[in-house]
């Protein structure tokens, strides 16, 4: 069955980097656009950004533009979200997903994983 686990969250400072990452099973996602969303206390899950089964190409919301940086492994079948210069508002669960490319839809979600900001 196919599966989604992100890891690397964690509580860091104002400023600071976090790293995460989404690991895929049980079926290969090399095909698949893989985005990354998040969803706040009390909020509605919103974008973040995705990237293309090649990973030539990468889109991300206006929040988080220039701050952070999606890549892939298709070899690893793996997804990483790089967060720098992270503010107290991008404190959320963080949540990998996947849709094929003939649909807007994503059908496989994972768990997520929290980031918190906070001094």
């Amino acid at each position: 069955q196919a599966q989604l686990v992100e890891s690397g969250g964690g509580l860091v400072q104002p400023g600071g980097s976090l790293r995460l990452s989404c690991a895929a099973s049980g079926r290969t996602f090399s095909t698949y656009v893989m985005g990354w969303f998040r969803q706040a206390p009390g909020k509605e899950r919103e974008f973040v950004g995705h990237i293309n089964w090649s990973g030539g190409s990468t889109s991300y919301a206006n929040s988080v533009k220039g701050r952070f940086t999606i890549s892939r492994d298709n070899a690893k079948n793996t997804v990483d979200l790089q967060m720098n210069s992270l503010k107290p508002e991008d404190t959320a669960r963080y949540y990998c997903a996947a849709r094929a490319i003939t649909t807007l839809k994503y059908d496989y979600w994972g768990q997520g994983t929290q980031v918190t900001v906070s001094s």
